[in-house]
């Protein structure tokens, strides 16, 4: 079998969270390749069955909250159980406490999940918006996470120094620098990816589904932590 093709048998369990605004099949086509069996559901009772939870997004933050609402009390289960849960691009915004996208909409606060603490800002004046392409990923090194630096006895491993794809006008400013996972530069270094202090939350900003292979490592990564619960 090549490092391409995925294992003959289902590693984990991962449901993907159908709230309307997700990239359901490339997630789907991503994660079937990294070893696991997806189940797409708007039903939050599937929740609690599964090794893992994923929460994609492309969109707005005010309307990606309106939508993920009546999953907020399953999700907060999820992550009180220690199921894994990864969010992907707006996704992994919605994991913060709330936006700046809101404000500048005009919109007013808009409450996030609040499992990671933080913010997410817009890009200052004078960037280019939306930061769009390829960018290299640094791993923190003091704070490894098994997301990007792999599962001891896993199939993927680190993804430091590798290039992931982004496209996004907002990026994550965590209360805690210890959410930090990786980072990358857009005119200025900020998080790629961030998670919890407990290990189970996590999300990246980039599109592991349209990252090649640095993002099967990633999705590899993710469903070996979801093997292990």
């Amino acid at each position: 079998m090549s490092l391409s093709e995925p294992p003959t048998e289902a590693l984990a369990d991962v449901v993907i969270v159908d709230y309307g605004l997700g990239n359901l099949r490339s997630a789907t086509r991503g994660l079937e390749r990294a070893g696991a069996a997806v189940t797409i559901t708007d039903d939050p009772d599937e929740f609690a069955a599964a090794d893992g939870v994923v929460l994609p997004g492309v969109g707005a933050f005010r309307e990606g909250m309106e939508n993920a609402g009546p999953y907020r009390d399953a999700l907060a289960e999820a992550v009180a159980r220690g199921q894994p849960v990864f969010g992907i691009c707006l996704g992994m915004q919605m994991l913060l406490t709330s936006s700046e996208e809101a404000d500048h909409a005009g919109e007013g606060e808009v409450v996030g999940l609040d499992f990671i603490p933080g913010r997410n800002v817009r890009f200052d004046e004078g960037q280019k918006i939306p930061h769009m392409g390829w960018n290299e990923l640094t791993v923190e090194r003091g704070h490894p996470h098994p997301l990007v630096t792999g599962v001891e006895g896993g199939r993927g491993g680190s993804v430091d120094g590798e290039y992931a794809y982004f496209v996004h006008s907002y990026y994550a400013a965590p209360d805690d620098d210890r959410a930090v996972v990786a980072t990358t530069d857009h005119g200025r270094t900020f998080p790629a990816v961030i998670g919890n202090e407990n290990g189970t939350v996590f999300g990246t900003q980039f599109h592991p589904e349209k990252s090649g292979e640095t993002g099967l490592t990633i999705l590899r990564n993710f469903v070996d932590i979801c093997s292990k619960r």
